[in-house]
């Protein structure tokens, strides 16, 4: 279709279908993230990214931008909590800097990058999204919508407690 003549943020709607040799929901959650210069806030349920967007993470906390992950800090899945904590150690060693939420359950599942790109959908950051579900997630690009996802987050982290490196 024909460029929109109104200003506005621009969308982009990527799945995950189960079967691709390459999944186009991690393309894109890795290429965000390898480009942010500012920042990477990440809110999810399920925190269990594979190697490489992982190593992504460290690698811009390494380099100077802000990563904060907002997870819950009871999980409905027990084994799934106990995966993720093992490797909060090497994250936080590299700069990621952790919150557990503490008001309930944190079920949202968002992504902001610097002030360019945000997304929010139904997949978590784990392999079975990536790969074996059928997920949806809207990547909306402008600076109006990554100011609010960063306003809520910011909200959010008011009832969370940062993780340590000791604990």
């Amino acid at each position: 279709p024909e460029k929109p003549t109104t200003p506005g943020d621009s969308v982009l709607v990527v799945p995950s279908v189960p079967g691709l040799q390459w999944s186009p929901l991690r393309s894109l959650y890795g290429q965000a993230i390898a480009t942010a210069r500012q920042r990477i806030w990440i809110t999810n349920p399920y925190f269990l990214p594979g190697r490489v967007i992982r190593l992504a993470l460290e690698t811009a906390a390494l380099r100077g931008v802000d990563v904060r992950l907002l997870l819950p800090s009871r999980s409905d899945h027990p084994l799934v909590s106990l995966a993720s904590h093992s490797i909060y150690e090497g994250l936080l060693e590299a700069g990621v800097q952790i919150y557990e939420y503490e008001r309930g359950f944190v079920h949202a599942k968002t992504l902001v990058i610097d002030e360019w790109v945000g997304t929010i959908g139904s997949a978590n950051m784990d392999m079975r999204s990536f790969e074996l579900n059928f997920e949806l997630n809207a990547f909306i690009f402008g600076q109006e919508f990554c100011d609010r996802l960063a306003t809520q987050f910011r909200r959010d982290l008011e009832d969370a407690r940062q993780v340590t490196v000791e604990e």
